[in-house]
């Protein structure tokens, strides 16, 4: 969330909670990290292992992930304008640095080819920095919100609860009997992951009618962090479509000074207040950034569920983020709506940090022409655009939605 500024062959990339979702996600190797059985670990259940898992102390961590996307979509990577960014996740592989102190301080770098974008937190206060602009935004809370926020961080600690609070292991029965339901849970052989023994679980769908084949987590078999997750396409059941995880890994706590960060010299840096929410301001979600008349509905269950969205104003939305600018609406929170026009310029309605990309051609290249609209499809996920104004989504095969949408 940089300033704005005329595209360049440095344009910024987007959001960096793209990015921190990414970095998420990555703790969870790719296949080809050396996936050789250890004969050495005790056999475990698959109950056994998620009880461990949901029961591990948080651990200090640091290491290389590799995130690779093999979904057939489009070559729409924008690194050459860009740098290193969110656009580059939906195809081939992108390489991450990542550091944990097991608390709350972390630190990522997303490494592209001839740039590189950090994410750096303690606590409330973060920082992002993007060699490609040579541009450092800090965020912060305002006082009076920080001192807020250490109480409510203090409560997370040490609960004032009445009655009987479920423990991560009766938490953890309740989810994976829920999964049953719908997906066969059990554990295959362990394997050795970034130079750890580990435990692996598989996550199969009990229905054909999803494009999901199956999921695969493996777990350290000592500190029960997960270190690889793979996902594979009924279109393909030998490469997956979606590898995230350590190629390397450490658990010694990482220097302090990991943490800290100094702009570097000459860099544009621009600091931003976040607003804490008000409790009870997180009101129901809104969709009126979609249309006025947009309602959401779902159907199917499991692995066969499909959003709909109906009266969305395709063509406003694509106009509005093609101009760097926010589509009119509220977020359905407060303090999300003061944090947006924190960053939105109030004249302009420019959002900061948006890419100045033709979004109307990356719609049209990503999608296909259907009868009644246009059609999106990947190796896992299916999105169908109707020509008035309905947008459905699912990792169901296209057939789906179409009968859906009539």
């Amino acid at each position: 969330m940089n300033t704005m500024r005329s595209l360049s062959p440095r344009a910024r990339w987007a959001v960096p909670a793209v990015v921190a979702g990414a970095v998420a996600a990555a703790f969870a190797v790719p296949a080809t990290v050396g996936a050789v059985a250890s004969d050495d670990l005790p056999a475990v259940t698959a109950d056994e292992l998620v009880d461990r898992v949901a029961n591990a102390e948080p651990v200090p961590v640091s290491g290389t992930v590799v995130y690779t996307a093999r979904l057939g979509l489009p070559d729409v990577t924008v690194s050459e304008l860009q740098g290193a960014g969110p656009l580059d996740l939906l195809g081939g592989s992108t390489t991450m640095r990542v550091w944990s102190d097991g608390e709350d301080s972390s630190r990522a770098a997303l490494l592209g080819d001839v740039s590189e974008y950090s994410v750096v937190r303690s606590g409330a206060e973060a920082w992002t920095y993007s060699s490609a602009d040579d541009e450092a935004v800090h965020y912060v809370l305002d006082p009076a919100d920080q001192e807020r926020y250490d109480e409510l961080a203090q409560q997370a600690l040490e609960p004032d609860v009445e009655g009987d609070v479920p423990t991560p292991s009766e938490l953890a029965d309740v989810a994976l009997a829920q999964a049953r339901i719908s997906t066969d849970v059990e554990t295959t052989d362990p394997v050795e992951v970034a130079g750890r023994a580990a435990y692996q679980v598989e996550l199969t769908p009990q229905t054909d009618a999803t494009l999901v084949d199956r999921i695969r987590v493996a777990v350290d078999a000592e500190t029960w962090l997960p270190l690889r997750t793979q996902v594979w396409s009924v279109q393909d059941a030998e490469a997956p479509a979606l590898e995230v995880g350590f190629t390397d890994v450490s658990f010694d706590v990482p220097e302090a000074s990991v943490f800290e960060f100094s702009a570097p010299a000459g860099a544009e840096v621009r600091e931003v207040v976040v607003p804490l929410p008000e409790p009870g301001t997180m009101e129901k979600p809104s969709s009126s950034a979609l249309g006025e008349d947009a309602d959401v509905a779902v159907s199917g269950t499991g692995w066969e569920t499909v959003v709909e969205v109906s009266e969305v104003d395709v063509e406003a939305i694509l106009g509005a983020t093609a101009e760097g600018r926010l589509p009119e609406g509220s977020t359905g929170s407060s303090g999300a709506d003061d944090l947006f026009e924190e960053f939105t310029d109030a004249e302009e309605g420019e959002l900061p940090g948006i890419p100045e990309l033709d979004t109307q051609a990356l719609y049209e290249q990503l999608t296909t022409p259907v009868d009644g609209g246009r059609l999106l499809t990947s190796a896992l996920l299916t999105v169908l655009v109707t020509d008035d104004g309905r947008v459905l989504a699912g990792a169901v095969p296209p057939a789906t939605l179409e009968e859906l949408a009539g």
